[in-house]
């Protein structure tokens, strides 16, 4: 597939050299007068040529305009559309990254660049590829002429977009008569850098040059970026949703009836309890490279031939790590504390342990690439007086894969300290905490004689008590491609216009996805304390928070992911393992190969003294869907008490799964303009537009399987993801009412209301089934067997009783009779009676995991599954006011949106079925304060996002996960030094605004991160 989508393009430039080489040849140089043409810069003219393009535009359009050649408002393209009205933006990293237009999110929008439809890939951490959302934070702004925002549908655009469909357009040489250049430096300072520069470089460059008669011209513009930053926060990996009843029930949190429960819940509530509490530091290096070559040839007024080439890389590294508690449970339980809430949610809870428990800091190393290359080749051809036709064809591929050592996206080591011996956490407020008791005397003593002479307990956590856990390597690969052929004619008539058009458009998109599954190093016990030195270094984890107050005493460490799995590769324990083999766990190819057709009809006229304006058309599109899918066998790996993995099984064959679909759909749109005054200006917009599904509920196989957290025996529930081939467009009946008023130069106010009827909503049903043959280890006759001899014995049956016993029957009672020598040797001739040491033991014994064999049953997962067949209805009103103050330099711009949807997320409803609803939807308010003069321009922005709903099936409880409200001001002020120099300062969340999620209620927090200000001074010199 990759070759086919090389062949392409070599193909297209074929066509573009011979085109330019001989299709130029039998047209005359146009001999015309130079024309002088007074460019009008600055925020005030950018602002007022936006305010154009809304006035003039059939339907409901917004626009962003370049302040001057090479100067876009923002450094990040996001960010500018952000104050759009109806435009919302999620950050990555404190950055604008992809947007939200009246609810919908990236996924449902369509992003053009120069009206041409462009893929989207997006691999992090070694997982992900099934996008079709663009990420702006690859494009940088220097070489953007223009963004335009069509939030109604119109037959002559490509489809994708129910939002809205946003059209990013360069700059062109023959918009630009004579030599035009420019060129920036910026020094960016970001508050959050913790490990790299303080001060990173950015630099940019734009030439224009078109010649005196305006028949040829050439534009390359070049931009590159360093930006350094940290984050720092809080997370937990899942909220459980239980029913509570009897304390000593099996499948309860803890088996322990001397427990302290304080403000019990009702029998039957619903209640939540947290699996663990994360504290977590990330590292970012970001290197961003953008190119663009742009060759126009107007041999004659009629014709304009125009070619470009774009080039997009973003590289990312990363280093990760964390400090997190895991809740044991059973008979560790003493104390439990409830909310009052509907859904009690636990805010305190204490355990103490016989044994030291681990304290685990994990460590991570990411690295990505994304790379956009786009070629392609425009002739506009002026036939006649009346006639023109405009032919488009480009091919655009997007890259997104991991680029780390070894071939890897990410590199994870689990680390432990064994030396907790009791542990707090504190929940219920904005931010939680925990607070452990330590003892390392209290640790298991480690396996070899060589490790217990290297350690010795000294009272204190440190680098000494650090042993590897398991290790992990993971890998995503995604290349998605698009070729497109447009051909676009117009027919000019008395009072109107006739357009029509073809289009042919392939959409291929190729993931890949490698893992190695979890690597048994020094186990999940820590055998091997001390085993890297001074690779791992002590880290104040707890002090990097700035506007939150962990609990004092806590430890935290840094150490780089790649460097440890390095290390380990020359201990000689670890020859057998290391290094890591990664297995291709998935590996999916969609193709959608569109053909669509088209025609719309302009009129204009009058009604009474109001003229008014129709743009009304029809347009048929087919959609063929070829998907593949390479399956991989898996098995099933009970590693330790509440420790289950489903791994990919590489002794078995994988397997080709394929299937077809195909739909087609009619779009209508109509579109009235009436000027009701010379500056009054209504509108009606009627149309129908689609999104297609998602590429990740395309594919054919299962993927994202999940133990749920401990064996099934004692109710936990295996989940997974299963695709939907045939999944249909989501379809939209949009409408849309709105009056503008510009009643000063500059200056207008606007109020709209919409409403989209959206049908074919990909919803999911959760069904229970077996896959792939997979066979559960942790139920079966085995696990029977182990259950009955525990309750036969008196003892508890829970994760870790049920897996020692498990674990006993089958390495330590051996076959021919007798017991293992290890076991004697420790214990005696003695069965297993539950205590600590015999569950440490067994635990730390290499290669003791339950697997599944045949007398095991197949494993049942709660399966996701997509669907069609949801219907929804979003509506809302926008708001908008642009206004100068006369001549005095001051502006203001402000609008608000107002979301609204009939289909929520029931938080109370079941934990076991997973809930359509609505994602996305959220009020925004944006005001910025513009003040310019001759010399000088100022412009501070506040942007508001109210709270929303972005997932509504996180973790294993089918939760949901709100994004709460979020506000920000930037900053940005210049001035020019002369004509030609300008000196800038821009400052970004300059008050350093931090994010956190939730899920069913506000207790239960799922990541809080701690951001910064960042600030970028810089200085451009137009030529």
């Amino acid at each position: 597939m990759y070759q086919t989508a090389k062949f392409k393009k070599k193909l297209i430039a074929t066509v573009i050299a011979s085109t330019a080489v001989t299709g130029f040849s039998g047209f005359a140089v146009a001999q015309d007068e130079s024309v002088e043409e007074v460019m009008v810069t600055g925020i005030r003219a950018s602002l007022e040529r936006s305010m154009d393009t809304k006035r003039n535009s059939a339907g409901v359009v917004d626009a962003i305009s370049s302040e001057d050649i090479g100067k876009f408002p923002d450094t990040n393209l996001a960010e500018s559309l952000q104050r759009i009205t109806g435009v919302s933006i999620s950050r990555s990293n404190g950055e604008g990254s992809q947007i939200t237009v009246r609810g919908f999110g990236a996924d449902n929008n369509m992003v053009t660049l120069n009206g041409r439809t462009m893929p989207a890939a997006s691999t992090s951490n070694g997982g992900g590829g099934d996008s079709r959302a663009f990420d702006f934070a690859n494009l940088a702004s220097e070489g953007i002429s223009g963004v335009e925002v069509y939030k109604t549908g119109k037959a002559n655009i490509t489809t994708g977009g129910i939002g809205a469909t946003v059209n990013v357009k360069t700059a062109k040489p023959l918009d630009n008569p004579g030599l035009v250049a420019s060129a920036g430096v910026k020094a960016v300072m970001d508050t959050t850098n913790r490990a790299g520069d303080d001060v990173t470089p950015e630099a940019s460059g734009l030439f224009s040059w078109a010649n005196d008669d305006s028949t040829f011209g050439v534009a390359v513009s070049a931009s590159h970026q360093q930006r350094d930053s940290g984050t720092v926060g809080a997370t937990v990996n899942d909220w459980g949703i239980y029913t509570w009843d009897s304390v000593n029930a099996p499948q309860r949190t803890w088996n322990n009836a001397n427990a302290e429960v304080i403000n019990a819940p009702d029998e039957g509530q619903l209640y939540s309890r947290f699996y663990d509490l994360r504290y977590e530091f990330i590292d970012t290096q970001r290197t961003r490279d953008n190119a663009q070559l742009t060759l126009q040839f107007a041999p004659t007024e009629d014709f304009t031939a125009t070619v470009d080439y774009t080039f997009a890389e973003n590289e990312i590294k990363s280093q990760l790590g964390q400090a997190g508690n895991w809740m044991q449970q059973q008979g560790n339980f003493q104390a439990v504390e409830f909310d009052n809430q509907e859904i009690a949610t636990m805010i305190y809870a204490k355990e103490a342990y016989g044994n030291a428990i681990d304290e685990g800091f994990e460590q991570q190393w990411r690295e990505q690439t994304n790379t956009l290359d786009s070629l392609g080749v425009n002739l506009s051809y002026q036939v006649t007086d009346a006639l023109s036709f405009d032919l488009d064809v480009h091919d655009s591929e997007m890259h997104s894969r991991g680029t780390g050592p070894h071939g890897t996206g990410s590199i994870r080591m689990a680390l432990a300290a064994p030396v907790v011996v009791e542990r707090e956490w504190f929940f219920g407020g904005e931010f939680p905490t925990y607070l452990n008791v330590y003892d390392d005397s209290r640790r298991q003593r480690p396996q070899s004689a060589i490790d217990q002479q290297a350690w010795t307990p000294n009272g204190q956590v440190d680098p000494s008590d650090l042993s590897s856990t398991m290790l992990n390597l993971d890998q995503a690969d995604q290349l998605s491609s698009v070729t497109q052929i447009k051909l676009d004619g117009r027919y000019e008539l008395d009072n109107g216009h006739f357009d029509f058009g073809i289009e042919s458009r392939e959409m291929e998109s190729n993931t890949r996805r490698y893992a190695s599954g979890n690597i048994s190093l020094g186990n999940w016990d820590g055998n091997y304390p001390g085993e890297f030195g001074n690779l791992i270094r002590p880290f104040d984890l707890q002090g990097e928070f700035d506007d939150f107050s962990p609990k004092a005493g806590g430890y935290g460490f840094i150490a780089n992911a790649a460097e440890l799995y390095e290390a380990a590769m020359t201990i000689p324990r670890y020859s057998s393992i290391l290094p890591a083999k990664m297995n291709q766990s998935a590996h999916n190819i969609v193709v959608e190969d569109m053909q669509s057709a088209y025609f719309q009809v302009g009129l204009e006229g009058n009604v009474g003294n109001m003229p008014f304006s129709v743009l009304t058309g029809l347009r048929y599109e087919t959609t063929d869907v070829d998907s593949s899918s390479l399956s991989s066998a898996y098995f099933y790996r009970w590693e330790s008490d509440n420790d289950v993995s489903i791994n990919v099984d590489t002794s078995k064959p994988q397997t080709l799964a394929s299937a077809k679909a195909s739909y087609d759909n009619l779009l209508p749109s109509f579109d009235l303009t009436l000027n009701v005054t010379d500056d009054v200006v209504s509108r009606f917009s009627f149309s129908k537009t689609i999104a297609r599904a998602g590429l990740g509920s395309l594919g054919v196989s299962a993927s994202n399987f999940g133990s749920g957290g401990g064996p099934t025996y004692l109710g936990a529930i295996p989940t997974a993801s299963a695709s939907n081939p045939g999944l249909l467009p989501l379809e939209s009946t949009n409408f849309d009412l709105s009056v503008e008023w510009y009643y000063d130069e500059g200056s207008y106010a606007s109020i709209g209301v919409f409403e989209k009827n959206v049908k074919n909503f990909i919803g999911s049903e959760q069904v229970n089934r077996s896959l792939l043959g997979i066979r559960n280890s942790t139920n079966g006759p085995r696990v029977e067997a182990a259950a009955a001899q525990l309750k036969a014995a008196g003892i508890a049956v829970s994760d870790v009783s049920l897996f020692s016993q498990t674990a006993y029957n089958e390495f330590v009672v051996l076959p021919g009779g007798g017991l293992n020598a290890a076991w004697v040797a420790e214990f005696g001739n003695t069965a297993y009676t539950g205590t600590p040491e015999q569950d440490q033991f067994i635990l730390a014994q290499p290669g003791w995991d339950i697997y599944d064999n045949a007398s095991d049953p197949l494993a049942v997962f709660r399966t996701n599954t997509p669907n069609n067949g949801r219907e929804a209805k979003i509506h809302g009103i926008e708001l908008a006011v642009q206004h100068f103050f006369g001549d005095t330099g001051f502006g203001v711009q402000a609008n608000y949106t107002l979301v609204r949807g009939d289909v929520g997320f029931d938080n109370l409803g079941s934990p076991t079925e997973s809930q359509f609803a609505l994602v996305g939807l959220s009020d925004t308010a944006n005001l910025s304060g513009i003040y310019e003069n001759d010399r000088f321009q100022a412009r501070i922005a506040y942007n508001w996002r109210g709270e929303y709903l972005n997932e509504t099936s996180r973790g294993g409880f089918s939760n949901p996960r709100y994004i709460e409200d979020y506000s920000q001001i930037d900053l940005n002020l210049s001035y020019s030094v002369t004509d030609a120099l300008t000196v800038s300062l821009e400052g970004i969340n300059i008050t350093g605004e931090d994010s956190r999620s939730h899920g069913r209620n506000y207790a239960m927090m799922w990541d809080m991160y701690d951001l910064g200000a960042r600030y970028q001074i810089g200085a451009r010199y137009t030529f």
